[in-house]
């Protein structure tokens, strides 16, 4: 570790603690001590006509989690996607990812945080994680129809100085220290740290990163009834692109796990994160609050890698079962994203019904570069040399045994997306226990898509009004029942063999449920759903290399998530299947391969489960906690238009902490206990992602 990062790990002292709202301090008069929410009202879980999974630090704490990914495994009815080699967030919610030529998008503190290159999202800093499910693109616009993800992020707390330092080491030498540092300045301004620093090798062979990142915030009050928060992201990571491992023929145990496939001296990939986020609260009364902020996020992603080949013209692998033809690609890119929004929230009756009101509007733009260079082998054909298909050999392999060869250009393009939303929503108490949601979002974006090298401009616009109606009846104290339809629609970046750009991808989503509440231990909610998207992008027969939106595919399931207490015990459940497939027949985008209507989509398993049970002992003065948790994930499908699947696995895991003061922990956690061999993703056979095998880490955690 250098100077520099120990310098920054030092620095990083904390504690994390939930802050509420606001204070009310007399009839009239309300403190407000942090920011609430963006679209989120003020509604307790059981009236909202959704289901909602909330991930909290605590729990993240616990399996000593420290990325977004991980942290989703435990909501049942989120999945895995490619993940760009390990350099992205990738990630479906029940069943629709969105464009697998970007990062997945999630939001943060209410602001589309997703989109862009800053490399997979750290849980340091991470408040909770929610999982907003069912019907809401109607409300938070631009979104996929199976749910959101938004990150609620830890921030200055007033009154309250306190800090908190970790530091763990794990298997594969993986060194990592974390902190959090809140100082309270009186009552009216407060400053907050939080950061981490990393460096770990991996399972996989050569392969090692380091990153690190730091979030500061700064809350001023600037009256009893006003609050401005900024919150600064930086965050720097140097990654080997990884495509993982080959399985020619559906053959996965045809190599090693850790066996690596790239080139050590392509480098690592870095992706680099700056944020910045500014938001201002004013309560009118108890009643009437108005939200309003910006934010602006750069990333970048910069380097060489090296990876299978796809096409079966080009791939000596099929010939002699050992020879891996593979390309060569440099990418160079960079992305800008601003979001300005504001929010009215009311509270008010009106004749004998109560109103619960949100009225908004958001400006969006995303600026996305892309310089692509790239080198493919040539035709099996031609009989190329193992040097001209920069071949190495799977059953042995040598890195560096030919002289790299040299990208030429692929792309260069700019695609600007902007795009202008406004929003209402009402939910009104009919009675005591009946309620309704009414709300609709109109929105207009124009797509527009520079060729940097022929200069060719193209440009598309499109607006549209998406409903949304739900329903909630408090069957019982301890059961409400709910229904909600929504509608939603999503822009396509790209364009046809015409020059035209795409229409956007149209959803419509439908979801009834229950939710209960046991004696205030045991909360639930049990789910059904059915989701559509059409003017999904598929290939074009007669003009190879472009796409037609001409693609439909849907998404039907069930869940269920329970958190609560029994007998002491600690539980988290989540279970879902999930039924998602195309319901056209199409041509596949990337192969040219054949989709008939109903067959499944990539990487989505039917059956999940999660299942976590966790209990506290007193030891004397001190207290000790055990923990144990299993995911299971079913078969899925591995490639698209193919028989490949990736195969089903059960993963389980253990941890447990032993505080013996009030301001010192000991830690440590087992994951893959039994050291199972699993498969977390995959986009080819020939790009699948193996998962790791029994790993450990143990650390100590300081507070004050």
């Amino acid at each position: 570790m250098n100077i520099r990062s120990a310098l920054l790990a030092a620095s990083f002292l904390a504690v994390a603690q939930p802050a509420l709202a606001q204070e009310e301090l007399g009839e009239d008069t309300i403190l407000v001590t942090t920011i609430r929410q963006a679209y989120s009202g003020d509604f307790a879980e059981r009236e909202v006509p959704r289901s909602i999974a909330v991930i909290e630090a605590a729990t993240l704490q616990d399996n000593n989690i420290t990325r977004l990914t991980d942290a989703l495994d435990l909501t049942a009815s989120v999945s895995r996607q490619n993940n760009f080699g390990g350099l992205w967030d990738a990630f479906a919610v029940r069943g629709f990812s969105g464009d697998e030529n970007l990062p997945s998008g999630y939001l943060v503190n209410g602001f589309n945080g997703g989109r862009g290159f800053g490399g997979p999202r750290d849980v340091s800093g991470i408040e909770r994680i929610e999982v907003l499910k069912g019907p809401n693109a109607a409300l938070f616009g631009r979104g996929e129809p199976g749910g959101t993800v938004n990150i609620v992020t830890k921030r200055a707390l007033f009154g309250e100085t306190a800090g908190e330092f970790s530091a763990s080491y794990g298997s594969f030498d993986s060194f990592r220290t974390d902190g959090d540092l809140n100082l309270a300045l009186g009552q009216a301004f407060a400053v907050r740290v939080t950061g981490f620093y990393e460096n770990a090798e991996s399972f996989r062979e050569t392969i090692e990163s380091e990153r690190w990142g730091m979030t500061p915030s700064v809350g001023v009050r600037l009256g009893e009834d006003t609050t401005l928060t900024y919150e600064l992201e930086l965050i720097r990571q140097d990654v080997p692109f990884d495509r993982g491992i080959v399985a020619p023929g559906g053959q996965l145990d045809l190599i090693a796990r850790n066996t690596f496939l790239g080139e050590p001296g392509d480098g690592p990939i870095e992706a680099d994160a700056t944020g910045h986020q500014v938001q201002l609260q004013h309560e009118f009364s108890a009643d009437w609050s108005l939200l309003v902020g910006g934010s602006y996020r750069e990333t970048s992603l910069e380097g060489f890698s090296t990876e299978p080949e796809l096409a079966g013209s080009r791939q000596k692998l099929f010939v002699d079962g050992r020879s891996l033809s593979r390309q060569r690609r440099y990418r160079s890119y960079e992305a800008e994203h601003y979001v300005v929004r504001a929010e009215l929230a009311g509270d008010f009756e009106l004749g004998s019904m109560r109103h619960r009101l949100l009225v908004g509007g958001d400006f969006d733009r995303f600026e996305h570069s892309q310089l692509f260079l790239r080198f493919r082998p040539p035709a099996v054909s031609g009989n190329p040399s193992d040097a001209a298909a920069n071949v190495i050999d799977i059953l042995n392999p040598v890195y560096g045994r030919f002289p790299s060869p040299t990208p030429g250009p692929q792309t260069n393009r700019l695609d600007t997306q902007e795009a202008v939303g406004f929003y209402v929503q009402d939910q009104i108490s009919l009675s005591d226990t009946v309620q309704i949601r009414l709300g609709a979002r109109y929105d207009d974006v124009t797509v527009t898509s520079l060729n940097r090298t022929s200069g060719a401009l193209q440009t598309r616009s499109s607006s549209r009004i998406n409903p949304q109606a739900g329903i909630v009846w408090e069957a019982a104290p301890a059961l409400s029942l709910y229904a909600a339809y929504g509608e939603g629609f999503r822009s396509n970046l790209g364009a046809d063999a015409a020059g035209q750009l795409f229409d956007p991808e149209i959803s419509r989503s439908m979801e009834v449920g229950a939710k209960f509440d046991l004696a205030d231990r045991l909360t639930g909610t049990v789910a059904l759903f059915d989701l559509t998207k059409s003017n999904v992008l598929a290939s074009d027969p007669a003009n190879p290399g472009f796409a037609l939106p001409i693609g439909k595919a849907g998404s039907r399931g069930f869940e269920v998530d329970v958190n609560g207490e029994i007998g002491g015990v600690e539980v988290l459940l989540s279970y879902a299947y999930v039924d998602a497939e195309a319901r056209a027949d199409v041509l596949d985008p990337n192969f040219s391969l054949q989709i008939n209507r109903g067959d499944r989509l990539i990487n989505i398993p039917r059956h999940s489960l999660n299942l976590q049970l966790a209990r506290e002992f007193m030891l004397g003065d001190s207290t000790l906690r055990l923990g144990s948790g299993v995911q299971h994930v079913g078969k899925r499908l591995g490639e698209t238009a193919t028989t490949f699947d990736l195969p089903a696995y059960t993963l389980v895991r253990a941890f447990a902490s032993w505080q013996p003061s009030e301001n010192l922990e000991l830690f440590g956690e087992v994951r893959n206990l039994f050291n199972e061999e699993w498969y977390a993703n995959s986009f080819a056979s020939l790009w699948v992602q193996p998962g790791a095998p029994r790993t450990a880490s143990i650390g100590i955690r300081a507070g004050f």
